[in-house]
């Protein structure tokens, strides 16, 4: 009896997951959130680096942030990073650091959030589909090289569809809960 390694697959997978919540954390919801800035890499000491390397991010109420540089040379840096984002918060600094504010959302603006989040996870799923496409190939690959037979090779093929089947529900579960975010 023949087997297949699925860890190639396992990890491509969970990889495509985890790119996904980074993703979707960057989509603004009304709340307050400290995900929202991990992408935003001001210049600083010559490198790009993540807000949250360089300064204290707290959450002050529901639709504000606080950060506090380490260095406070860096706050200027640092608000014109926010603001090039084009995040569609306020900043404004102060003696103490940064304040980040976060609006209400309109309505045409939770319609177009959700349509980028709705893009993020179709791209996902792509991702998914030629996960899965290549898994297959390379089963086709090893029962053509006689390491399998035919009904070896249909098992593993339904094993493969199986977990890129749980993995489209775990990808589904993402969005709905961004969904819920967005409109809340």
């Amino acid at each position: 009896m023949a087997s297949f390694d699925f860890k190639n697959l396992d990890t491509s997978i969970k990889e495509t997951e985890e790119w996904l919540v980074r993703e979707l954390s960057s989509v603004r919801t009304g709340r307050a959130t400290p995900a929202i800035l991990d992408t935003i890499k001001p210049e600083v000491y010559g490198t790009r680096t993540p807000i949250n390397q360089v300064a204290a991010v707290n959450i002050e109420d529901a639709r504000t942030l606080r950060i506090v540089p380490w260095d406070k040379s860096l706050t200027k840096v640092i608000e014109g990073a926010i603001q090039n984002a084009d995040l569609g918060v306020g900043v404004g600094s102060d003696d103490q650091g940064l304040r980040v504010t976060f609006p209400e959302l309109t309505a045409e603006r939770r319609t177009m959030l959700l349509k980028v989040a709705n893009e993020k996870l179709e791209t996902a799923r792509i991702t998914l589909r030629g996960h899965r496409t290549d898994a297959i190939k390379a089963l086709e690959a090893a029962e053509k090289e006689g390491g399998m037979g035919k009904d070896e090779l249909a098992r593993f093929k339904d094993e493969v569809q199986k977990k890129i089947d749980a993995a489209n529900d775990a990808l589904s579960a993402l969005g709905k809960k961004k969904e819920v975010e967005v409109s809340a």
